[in-house]
């Protein structure tokens, strides 16, 4: 019987950048609307979608292997369970720096609205406070030695305050929508992306710890060769030096001899972003036979 590894996606906004994710570290993932069980191309794994907020209790428990999701869940699950071994029961094994909507971090962000008298964190003491993370919430003003009221929010949090609470505590990625609802940052709560991460007895089986380090591997990979190309051309030896001080590499420009002993092959990751004002300056310098190709996955 073929050993399966057990692996939670995140179902809601983070589940089309998870699905597209996959794809380019190369595994299908097939979504049906009407099931929670996705197809893959990988016959070691079975998908379960799970929400965000709830990833980290599976895990824990051991019902999933491992999963993705926010580190600002984790954070949540773990300020849930103080001082018990339920906290360790699950292990970080990778940041993956993707969100909705880009490839970075978001930010969970106090905030007020903008005609409120409220400037810092402190003038918020008594008041309430609506929010869906309310665990690491309670713990962030608990840091702080300020007394507030945290309310669970159901969501549409942007617009609870003023009426139905003083300030909320919200996540954004651009901070558009609070600006659309008129609010005003005061403060960062935490900041929060995407990680891999495994329940710490599935990590002792030898099996499914190497499919998830594996799994792990490809998934960075992908990440990192996010907006990167590779860019290959031809060059001759007496302009190699003045070609090589354009191009900004990853590591260093691999250089290889070619059949006529004074040109050189010239192969290099680069910026996605620097190939439009890049690509001229090399024909410019002489190079030839300038070839742009796509990264799927650079491991490093």
């Amino acid at each position: 019987m073929t050993p399966r590894l057990k692996l939670g996606l995140p179902k809601g906004s983070l589940q089309d950048a998870t699905v597209q994710l996959f794809a380019r570290a190369g595994f299908a993932i097939y979504v049906n609307s009407r099931s929670y069980y996705p197809a893959i191309d990988d016959p070691e794994i079975e998908c379960l979608l799970v929400r965000a907020q709830e990833m980290a209790r599976y895990v824990a428990s051991g019902v999933l292997d491992a999963g993705l999701t926010g580190a600002d869940w984790i954070a949540e699950y773990r300020a849930s369970k103080p001082g018990t071994g339920d906290r360790d029961a699950l292990t970080t094994i990778a940041d993956l720096l993707y969100a909705k909507q880009s490839f970075g971090r978001v930010r969970w962000v106090l905030a007020v609205p903008e005609s409120s008298p409220y400037q810092r964190p402190e003038d918020l003491a008594g008041k309430t406070v609506a929010t869906e993370l309310v665990q690491a919430t309670t713990a962030y003003f608990r840091r702080k030695g300020i007394g507030v009221n945290v309310e669970f929010s159901w969501g549409a949090t942007e617009v609870k305050p003023p009426v139905l609470a003083d300030a909320i505590v919200e996540v954004t990625e651009t901070g558009s929508s609070l600006r659309a609802n008129r609010l005003r940052v005061i403060d960062t709560v935490l900041e929060s992306n995407t990680q891999l991460i495994a329940n710490a007895s599935s990590l002792k089986d030898d099996w499914k710890r190497t499919k998830i380090e594996n799994l792990s591997l490809l998934l960075r990979a992908a990440i990192e060769a996010h907006a990167r190309v590779g860019l290959m051309l031809n060059v001759r030896c007496d302009d190699l030096s003045q070609i090589l001080g354009l191009l900004p590499a990853l590591q260093r420009p691999t250089v290889s001899p070619l059949s006529d002993r004074n040109w050189v092959a010239v192969n290099t990751i680069v910026d996605e972003h620097t190939v439009r004002e890049l690509i001229p300056r090399l024909k410019a310098s002489r190079a030839e036979g300038i070839v742009e190709y796509p990264l799927n996955k650079i491991v490093l």
